[in-house]
């Protein structure tokens, strides 16, 4: 009787065949009276027959999913954030997800499996790293945690992005006067450095001056004070000029009539 009732679907088959579009950013899996096919089924038509079979199509592309949550920090306080996971399944794994995870699985597992990690990851940072260069370790740490978990079950994490992050009013005060104070720290340290150079140049210039009077005042000897007094009085005795000179032998003195 039994091998009768399926002589009849096997002869009404081709007049009652459905058939299931599976999109290029997807992968489908068939489900022949409750049991999973785990072979997926590439872009293109499926044929199944209705009441017997069934296509589930899963996606293939990379799934941005945005969670905001509250960030236990090392200090004991809460930090609001925004954070996307870019992930996406292992398309030779469909039917494995569908089979130990569901097709909710997004709820089922990822998510609870992020929650987990980013609360253990950020518990072991203060809530001032997350806005500084450690915030990318962040990020990778807790990648890398969620895979330890999800890689086995066919999902494949591509990213982690810390997006927006909100500190307790005291705290984010506390951050600003903080790189304030760092900031003038920073000032006064080109100040005290220019400052610093300034009076090396100085001293420079003095110690200059000062070696250029000592050897202007070596050169001097009464023998060449002499000599630019001759020179001086042979220059004026070339003027037509009427003047007065008055010297001592050595300097002359100019006095106009």
């Amino acid at each position: 009787m039994l091998r009768a009732r399926w002589l009849v679907l096997a002869a009404l088959s081709p007049l009652v065949t459905g058939c299931a579009i599976v999109r290029q950013d997807q992968v489908g899996i068939k489900r022949t009276l409750g049991r999973i096919d785990p072979k997926p089924r590439p872009a293109g038509a499926i044929a199944f027959l209705p009441g017997f079979q069934s296509v589930i199509t899963l996606p293939a592309r990379t799934i941005n999913r945005e969670i905001r949550l509250a960030l236990p920090a090392k200090e004991g306080v809460n930090v609001a954030a925004d954070i996307s996971i870019l992930y996406r399944i292992d398309a030779t794994k469909a039917g494995e997800i569908l089979e130990k995870s569901g097709a909710d699985y997004e709820e089922v597992v990822i998510i609870p499996v992020f929650r987990a990690a980013a609360a253990d990851v950020s518990a072991r940072f203060y809530a001032k790293d997350l806005h500084s260069g450690e915030r990318v370790v962040i990020e990778k740490a807790i990648k890398e945690q969620m895979a330890q978990v999800l890689d086995t079950r066919g999902f494949v994490v591509e990213n982690v992005l810390l997006k927006s992050i909100t500190l307790p009013p005291g705290l984010a005060r506390a951050i600003e006067e903080k790189l304030e104070a760092e900031q003038e720290a920073l000032r006064m340290q080109f100040v005290l450095q220019r400052e610093k150079q300034e009076a090396e140049r100085k001293l420079i210039e003095a110690g200059g001056q000062r070696d250029a009077q000592k050897v202007l005042g070596e050169g001097l000897s009464p023998l060449i004070l002499q000599f630019r007094s001759i020179e001086a009085f042979r220059e004026l005795a070339k003027s037509s000029n009427a003047k007065v000179i008055i010297t001592d032998g050595k300097a002359p003195v100019l006095v106009q009539p």
